[in-house]
This record gives structure tokens, sequence and C-alpha cells, in this order.
């Protein structure tokens, strides 16, 4: 998971980006306005900043360029506002941030935005070694055979009159992103299933406070309708 430094004067965004981040696993910093975005700058180097453009002190787009021209700019930024015009995201790109998001953010939008902002990021995967031939025999990078695709395989130990009692198959050759969202639906419909529905003892078993739990759930788009028990759990 990565780093990631919000900059924004608002408590409120700060505190909602920060837990939506940290339920997906990255580490958060924050930084209130220009000054302390320097300075967490200067302490670490974040994977990727959400930067607001309109700040009481310096504006986004200002400290965007001081970056820039400092040679500072060496992680993603994606600018943020709720009274940005495209021109304001145009400038931004053109120094060097990588996405504009108009407040207010919905949780898609902030999510995407980050995967894949991280994933343009990432350093490239470096070729597999052909180790025991000469030379001469080894194959040209361009001739290597593709890639495997592996998976792995869960089996639900439920009735077996029960929908979700057949095996579950997972592709892991896939982004992280992907895998664990494939993963986390099947998880969570395994215990909807096995509770009935009931999202108390779903939340217990599972460990998540239930506004969190519906929250998950919706975001993988899980089929409530379907395991609700007719008491309303």
């Amino acid at each position: 998971m990565a780093t990631i430094l919000v900059v924004d004067d608002e408590l409120g965004i700060r505190a909602l980006l920060s837990e939506i981040l940290s339920d997906e696993g990255h580490t958060i910093e924050l930084a209130e306005n220009a000054t302390q975005a320097r300075s967490v700058r200067e302490r670490m180097r974040p994977d990727l900043v959400l930067l607001d453009i309109w700040m009481p002190d310096v504006d986004g787009v200002t400290l965007l360029k001081e970056w820039g021209s400092a040679g500072l700019l060496t992680m993603p930024v994606i600018m943020m506002s709720g009274h940005g015009t495209i021109d304001t995201a145009v400038e931004a790109t053109k120094f060097g941030a990588i996405a504009f998001l108009e407040k207010p953010i919905t949780l898609q939008k902030l999510l995407r935005a980050v995967e894949q902002a991280l994933v343009k990021t990432a350093p490239p995967r470096p070729a597999p070694a052909v180790v025991g031939l000469p030379s001469y025999a080894r194959p040209e990078p361009g001739n290597l055979p593709p890639p495997t695709t592996h998976t792995m395989a869960l089996s639900s130990h439920l009735p077996s009159n029960n929908a979700l009692a057949s095996e579950q198959s997972f592709e892991l050759d896939r982004p992280l992103r992907e895998a664990r969202d494939a993963f986390e639906k099947s998880y969570f419909e395994f215990h909807l299933a096995k509770e009935n529905g009931s999202m108390t003892r779903v939340a217990e078993k599972t460990g998540l406070e239930r506004t969190h739990l519906y929250r998950k759930l919706k975001q993988l788009g899980v089929d409530l309708s379907r395991n609700k028990r007719g008491n309303g759990g």
C-alpha cells in the first residue's frame, strides 16, 4: 500500500479522505496548509499527494509550481477543488498534476483516481530471469511465453444446499485491487448467507462497525436484498 499526503484546509475533508484511504490500507499524512505540506514533503517522500487548490496561505497550484521548479515533484499529485473550472484543471495539469477531482468527491471517483495514479507511477516489473542456459540459447524478451494465469480456489464450509457452498475461484494474475475486491465480495457474501442476512452478526464476525460494513458492501456491489431476513436483521 501507499503513503498518501492529503492537503486541505477543511478539517472535515481531511478526516473523510483519511478514513476512506486508511480503510483501503494506505498510510495517511495530513496537512492543512502549504507550510505543513512542505514540512511533510521534506520529512518524507509520499507516494501520492491529494492537494486542495483553494487554501488560505498559498493556493495548491502555486505549491505545485513550487515543487515542480525545485525538482520536488517526484510523486503524482491529484488536485481537488469545489470551485474549480476547466481552466483551473488545465493549468494544474500543465504544471504537473495528473488528475483533478471536483468536490464533493464521490467514493468511486476518489478510489479510481488514487488507484490509477499509483499504477501509473509504479516501477515496471523486471523481466523474468532465465538461468541454466548459455547466452546463445536464452530467448529474447519479446519471444518469452505469455505469463501463466494463476488462480486461487477457496471452498465455503456451508450446507450443501446453500448457494455459496460451491468452490470460489479467484484469478491472481490481475491488479491487487481487483483481486482483493473479488475476495472481499465473496467473503462478505459468505458471512451474510451464513448469518441469514443479519448485519449485526456479520459486523461482529468481521470486526467492522455497522456503518463501515454498509459502506463496504455498497462499494463492493454486494446484493443485500438477496440476503435480507424477514425480521430485518
